[in-house]
């Protein structure tokens, strides 16, 4: 798998402060406003912008070149996902730091100078977000995200709390020498909660994961991959997005849990695990349920067990934070539950 074209800014920056990187696959329709928000920032002469086209179908190949020549292409020659897409990126950028923007996301006109200002006053170069904002309501969805005991994010609302335990890969900054060294996306994870890891893996060495007191960003929340949006008071999500979630945040527990603590949290969060999938399968009458999200998940879980043990291992040997320090960003309540009691069972499509 390759990239089959790879079309040069008409004039690349010598040493560009920032490498904004977005991951494209059929977005012709959103990517005016994400680039033209980033071409609107204030020093936006330091910044070069990098966008990974993933074998999309529609225009957006088409709409860059001739819109946007400014814009280091890279086209794939197939699908690889959101997380090859974001590592060739990085491996391309030459940027002191990197901002991952999605194609569904727009900046606020001081969105890099704000990043900028409060990466330099971090005590240690960590991770840092923006708070994010509704596309249509302009409502605020969360400033950075904590986590509950089963690593389900947990929206942070309070404007006082700025160090998280994660920050959403919507918008995701940190310097290019801390993505090197926490070595990017696992490729395997494909899509969501990739963000989730590479934040729970800085904090392990104890680096902050911060959201910025002003600034943020306006998102299309649930657009690039399908559901994780409410909508008519019911939680919508997808098949695939659903069974890529609960993969990947069943690895991140493993990996990433500090101390022993990690086996009995892990038998617990099979158990619910089949539970869950039990009930919903039941009471939608819907094998699919099972079959798609949650069977694939324990099978993959369980067969990558040696892999995953080797990765916890190369991880927690570099572990920097205590325990308590590490927990610190995690919510006691289950968020599932939370969402269960206010919404009702999601909505699967």
């Amino acid at each position: 798998m390759g990239l089959v074209h790879h079309y040069p800014a008409l004039k690349r920056l010598q040493t560009p402060t920032c490498s904004v990187c977005i991951a494209n696959y059929n977005g012709d329709a959103l990517l005016v406003d994400c680039l033209d928000s980033v071409l609107a920032q204030q020093g936006s002469d330091c910044i070069e912008i990098i966008v990974h086209d993933d074998a999309s179908t529609d225009g957006s190949v088409r709409l860059l070149r001739e819109k946007y020549p400014q814009v280091e292409l890279l086209v794939s020659a197939e699908n690889v996902g959101f997380c090859v897409s974001n590592n060739r990126m990085a491996n391309h950028a030459r940027g002191e730091y990197i901002l991952l923007l999605n194609n569904d996301a727009a900046l606020y006109n001081d969105a890099l100078s704000t990043l900028l200002e409060n990466a330099r006053k971090q005590h240690a170069p960590g991770i840092l977000t923006l708070p994010q904002y509704d596309w249509i309501t302009g409502a605020l969805v969360d400033r950075g995200c904590l986590l509950d005991p089963f690593y389900n994010p947990v929206p942070n609302l309070d404007p006082e709390r700025h160090d998280v335990a994660m920050a959403i890969g919507a918008c995701l900054f940190l310097s290019r020498k801390l993505w090197i060294d926490l070595e990017g996306f696992p490729d395997w994870f494909q899509s969501i909660g990739e963000d989730m890891y590479l934040c729970c893996l800085a904090r392990l060495q104890g680096l902050p994961v911060q959201v910025t007191s002003s600034s943020g960003y306006r998102h299309r929340q649930g657009i690039s991959f399908g559901g994780n949006r409410v909508s008519s008071g019911t939680l919508q999500t997808s098949f695939r997005r659903r069974q890529l979630s609960e993969r990947n945040k069943c690895s991140t527990l493993l990996i990433c849990t500090p101390t022993a603590i990690v086996w009995p949290l892990w038998l617990l969060h099979q158990l619910l695990l089949l539970l869950e999938g039990g009930i919903l399968t039941f009471l939608k009458h819907d094998r699919r349920i099972w079959l798609e999200i949650y069977w694939p998940t324990l099978k993959h879980v369980h067969a990558a067990m040696p892999a995953l043990k080797a990765r916890r291992r190369q991880v927690q040997s570099k572990r920097q934070a205590t325990l308590t320090d590490y927990l610190s960003a995690f919510a006691s309540a289950p968020q599932k539950l939370r969402l269960l009691l206010r919404h009702g069972f999601p909505t699967i499509r």
